[in-house]
């Protein structure tokens, strides 16, 4: 088999590919309780990323700890909303999108993710499954489907 061939035989899926780009944000997360990140993509280009973490102008819960108010740290602005609202700031349709993110959304994200016409959820990881949540992704028709980033690989000088 030729360089080319091999190449093109272990080639990263769509899905592997943006999964991967969401754990890439997770990494700017600036809560310790969990680094998520998020992607949207439509017609296989991202148009907005986020990271959850807190809003401009209000410290990281990294620097100065978490705000908690009932087991729920309430600094912290999740990654689906920072990319939805990355989209609403900058006059970016989402509108029959995809959304790839670590991390199951929430219930208040899910209603985000619904409201802003997302078509596609992909997750790596399922966190905290909301029943009411599913709920509201059949009514609305969204997709959702869990799926596996490939961060190992990145090419490596042997």
């Amino acid at each position: 088999m030729t360089p080319v061939d091999e190449h093109h035989a272990q080639r990263m899926s769509w899905h592997a590919f943006f999964a991967s780009q969401s754990r890439v944000m997770a990494l700017r997360s600036t809560c310790p309780r969990l680094a998520v990140g998020c992607v949207v993509v439509r017609d296989k280009r991202m148009i907005a990323s986020g990271y959850n973490g807190s809003i401009n102008h209000d410290e990281h819960c990294m620097d100065v700890g978490c705000k908690m108010v009932d087991g729920h740290c309430v600094r912290a602005i999740h990654a689906e909303q920072n990319a939805l609202l990355q989209c609403a700031r900058f006059g970016i349709a989402t509108e029959g999108a995809d959304l790839y993110v670590t991390h199951l959304p929430c219930l208040s994200c899910t209603k985000s993710i619904i409201q802003a016409g997302i078509r596609n959820i992909y997750y790596e990881t399922a966190y905290r499954p909301d029943p009411y949540a599913k709920e509201l992704l059949d009514k609305a028709n969204v997709h959702i489907e869990q799926v596996e980033s490939q961060l190992d690989w990145l090419i490596r000088a042997d």
